[in-house]
């Protein structure tokens, strides 16, 4: 177990996504020093132990204590030096629904947090989802209980889609959108969140998929 002072701490209690928690415990350890420490409380849920394990692994960060407590689960994680993967993602977005969007976007964050370079590229409906204000909605006869659904992903640490869009350009993600799908989907290009979002299409893309260690189409 480490002796180094705590010098952070993150609650992550109440929430039962990973990423969530993890990016807070990113942002806290980004602002310190080699060998200072961020305590991180969670709830006593399995994979909260197998992915922070994971993730301070991936990163080279240390975890130096997890302990079931009398609230849920405790965890000491020392700032170490970074490990450089050299890895990259390159995925492929075409949906712009609430429930589809959450795996895309969940392992995106998810690799960008591990150090992978992520690079997504939003096509077909998928680019609705970069104009300031969207709201993703559930498919079918679910579409009008959307609302409820959001709020309950958003409890559990399943924040918005464009949060989470806002959280991957923090970690270095790059975000390319489909020039071809704008004007189909009544999309300009004032209308989109970020300012300096390539427009692109196929051809330009084609090379990021060769270069990149995984590849996914959603």
């Amino acid at each position: 177990m480490t002796t180094a002072r705590v010098m952070r701490s993150v609650d992550g209690r109440g929430r039962t996504i990973t990423t969530f928690v993890v990016f807070e415990i990113a942002q806290q350890l980004d602002s310190l020093s080699e060998g200072d420490v961020v305590e991180v409380l969670t709830d006593e849920f399995e994979p909260f132990a197998s992915d922070i394990e994971a993730w301070c692994a991936a990163t080279g960060h240390t975890l130096a204590l997890s302990e079931s407590v009398a609230d849920g689960r405790r965890f000491l994680i020392e700032k170490s030096t970074p490990i450089v993967k050299g890895t990259s993602l390159a995925m492929v977005i075409s949906d712009a629904g609430l429930s589809e969007l959450l795996s895309p976007l969940g392992f995106a964050l998810a690799a960008a947090l591990e150090g992978t370079d992520v690079h997504l590229y939003f096509q077909g409906p998928a680019v609705k989802v970069l104009t300031r204000g969207y709201q993703p909605k559930l498919h079918g006869w679910a579409r009008p209980f959307s609302r409820f659904a959001a709020a309950a992903m958003n409890r559990s640490g399943h924040i918005p889609a464009q949060e989470k869009l806002h959280q991957l350009r923090s970690l270095g993600g790059r975000i390319y959108v489909c020039g071809g799908s704008l004007q189909p989907f009544k999309v300009r290009p004032e209308d989109l969140m970020f300012d300096d979002l390539p427009i692109i299409e196929y051809l330009s893309f084609v090379p990021i998929l060769e270069d990149a260690s995984v590849q996914m189409y959603v």
